[in-house]
């Protein structure tokens, strides 16, 4: 059993559908679909998500709303009716779902958004279903309440309940294609609640690991992952394979592939991912492994991202001082901030976090909180800071990794502010100045792939 999901490009307009129902046709294997709403048919559409919260928004705020109804209807209508579809009854559902969770949830804004959110791919899969069955196939809808997807009350913020999976694995004994919306599951109190943006990612892992599928496939728009951003490098390398534990660690530091929780559940239940086309179903793709081959190719991938900030604390026999570092973090905790790394010398320690936390007053507050708690010699902060992670599960046991870094970045011309390596020796941190991050990746690239490449042909 294959459980193919489909991102919001690849069910983005009638064309599309077409393309995912000869998918779907093609392997008898292909029993679970899960699709995105309809994403973006050209560069400057709007994502069919953008315009449920636009609708939200302008509920909230008392504006007229009946225009940004039409609009979304219209997105549908003109899949349905390209497609040959009768799809009177499908449109006028979908006007009165939309109606209906606005007059009952007008009051309250999340539940609201998280009703209008999830509407976007609930009504997708329906229409997905009507064309495959058009198709003559036997397909049918299923909401993730009947499929049994229970998640944590937290609006915009769900969390699986681990006894949906247990429902799940009865999905096995149904026949034909089963079409589940990505993106959403329900509360205990029957609520509809959102995953964290790229959901559907999450829902189709989530399905995959419930119905303990052989493969789990995410179709995309892209042949394959590459190793860096390809819109930084030209022509960059595709990767056949890359484990669970790299792509989790690239999805966490700028890579646009996966949202970085969705891989846990077919991680823990050791299915293999394999990243897909729509629009080149035959390309082989990027598999998502357990293990692979670390001899060869040592680094997998490197992946970058900007917004970031230092807090820089300097105090002499800091490393004397019994619980500096759990202080310092405490403070940040109390203002509701999280933070990415800590490196750290015998009298100083730098925390690093995303810059748009401290907005409201909250710098300032915590830099005095800082100074006066913890006498410090000197407390600043550095803005416009991007970081660097070169990523690969073979570098632990490769002599020279970080040597090879910083020669390319210093025959790159470029200054390092920070470098941070895990125990785990999985990835490496590089901090540069935004500025000349994209530089800091070409060369970092050149220095493990393109020399790799250069050093295997000869």
């Amino acid at each position: 059993m294959k459980v193919a999901k489909f991102g919001g490009s690849s069910v983005a307009s009638a064309a599309q559908f077409r393309k995912v129902a000869d998918i779907v046709s093609s392997d008898i294997e292909r029993r679970i679909v899960v699709v995105s709403a309809p994403g973006k048919r050209y560069k400057d559409d709007v994502k069919v998500t953008d315009m449920l919260i636009q609708l939200a928004e302008q509920v909230v705020a008392g504006e007229p709303h009946g225009e940004t109804m039409e609009a979304i209807v219209k997105r549908y209508a003109d899949i349905a009716n390209e497609l040959g579809l009768e799809a009177d009854g499908f449109l006028a559902e979908l006007v009165d779902d939309l109606q209906s969770k606005i007059s009952a949830y007008r009051s309250e804004p999340p539940r609201l958004f998280d009703a209008m959110k999830a509407s976007g791919e609930d009504h997708n899969a329906k229409l997905m279903a009507l064309y495959l069955q058009d198709r003559g196939l036997e397909a049918s809808y299923v909401s993730p309440l009947e499929a049994g997807i229970i998640v944590t009350d937290e609006p915009g913020n769900a969390q699986v309940l681990p006894e949906s999976y247990d429902k799940l694995k009865q999905l096995r004994e149904r026949r034909g294609v089963l079409v589940i919306p990505g993106f959403f599951g329900y509360s205990r109190s029957g609520h509809i609640v959102t995953f964290p943006r790229g959901g559907s990612d999450i829902t189709g892992s989530i399905v995959a690991a419930g119905v303990k599928a052989d493969v789990y496939e995410n179709f995309t728009d892209v042949d394959s992952i590459y190793c860096v951003n390809p819109s930084i490098v030209a022509d960059a390398r595709k990767l056949k394979e890359i484990t669970y534990r790299e792509m989790r660690e690239l999805s966490y530091s700028g890579f646009s592939v996966f949202h970085d929780e969705a891989l846990e559940p077919v991680y823990r239940a050791g299915i293999p991912v394999c990243v897909k086309n729509t629009n080149n179903p035959a390309a082989p793709g990027t598999w998502i492994v357990a293990k692979r081959n670390h001899i060869e190719e040592p680094v997998a991938g490197i992946a970058s991202d900007t917004g970031f900030c230092s807090i820089n604390i300097s105090k002499y026999l800091m490393n004397r001082e019994i619980g500096f570092g759990r202080r310092v973090l405490q403070i940040l905790e109390d203002e509701g901030i999280s933070y990415e790394h800590t490196p750290s010398g015998i009298d100083n320690m730098s925390v690093i976090l995303r810059a748009d936390q401290l907005a409201d007053g909250k710098e300032e507050r915590i830099l005095a909180r800082i100074r006066e708690e913890l006498a410090v010699d000197e407390v600043t902060i550095e803005y416009g800071l991007a970081l660097i992670m070169v990523v690969g599960e073979g570098m632990e046991k490769t002599i020279g990794m970080a040597a090879k870094a910083t020669t390319a970045l210093a025959n790159a011309n470029i200054n390092l502010e920070m470098i941070n390596q895990g125990s785990s020796e999985v990835s490496m941190m590089f901090g540069v100045k935004e500025e000349v991050v994209n530089e800091a990746v070409r060369a970092l690239y050149n220095a493990y792939f393109q020399q790799a490449t250069v050093s295997h042909l000869s």
